[in-house]
């Protein structure tokens, strides 16, 4: 069977058997995969702590039928490992994994969507932001390269240029007064402010935001997000909110 050498972003494993795991993997060349890493529950196993959630490695593998399967692993930036020292980074990471997998298809590459999910891992293991606003700009910005983009300078629903302060999921972002329906919520300017600049990375505007525009911002993302998906992304439910212990270095 042909083998394939790739760089790989663990996203989420689950037991096989007595010694094996599956292993679903966003490789940058071939999108997402699903494989078998055999007796990596053994102790004596050479690379088992290598396929953990959040690691990127270098794989071998080759083609199955229905998985393939991982004959080696090299590990290139060991991010699950820091990661899993903060728990607000570490459910952070969990709700970005999960979203990864959700947005990515099988055996489709997806090169944007693999650099972004690296880079907002190794934000985290590094601590550069907090990580509720390394969450939150990480999940604008994969559904924006999914193809939903939101708006939050013009209306969505016309293009009429902003600031607006009225917001609606089904639109798309904000919207002007005309454009308008039943249900849009009417945030912070502030909180707008917050949500372009986590859509673009401005990081400067983003670290100096207030708590309470945060935290509104916040649930705009996740209702924006889940909506976009047609169902919750579960991990979402568990992200803790409450600054980093060591806080970000800015």
């Amino acid at each position: 069977m042909p083998t394939y050498n790739d760089v790989a972003i663990v996203l989420r494993t689950h037991k096989l058997g007595e010694h094996d795991r599956i292993v679903t993997m966003l490789l940058r060349g071939r999108g997402k995969v699903r494989a078998v890493a055999k007796g990596v529950r053994r102790t004596k196993s050479k690379f088992g702590s290598r396929l953990e959630p959040a690691m990127i490695v270098q794989v071998q593998c080759y083609e199955g039928r229905n998985l393939d399967t991982v004959t080696q692993a090299e590990l290139l930036a060991p991010y699950g490992d820091n990661i899993t020292q903060d728990y607000s980074a570490y459910t952070a990471a969990a709700a970005m994994l999960e979203t990864a997998e959700r947005l990515c298809d099988e055996r489709e590459v997806q090169v944007q969507q693999f650099n972004l999910l690296a880079g907002g891992l190794a934000a985290l293991a590094n601590s550069s932001h907090e990580p509720g606003l390394v969450l939150d700009s990480y999940l604008l910005r994969a559904v924006a390269i999914a193809g939903w983009a939101p708006t939050f300078d013009k209306c969505a629903g016309c293009g009429a240029e902003g600031p607006h302060r009225a917001f609606n999921l089904a639109s798309g972002g904000a919207v002007c007064s005309s454009c308008r329906t039943p249900g849009s919520g009417a945030p912070r300017p502030q909180t707008f402010e917050l949500l372009g600049a986590l859509l673009s990375a401005d990081w400067a505007v983003a670290d100096a935001s207030a708590p309470e525009v945060r935290t509104e911002a916040t649930g705009l993302v996740a209702a924006y997000v889940q909506w976009h998906l047609e169902r919750g992304v579960r991990s979402l439910r568990l992200v803790d909110r409450t600054p980093s212990t060591e806080g970000a270095r800015q």
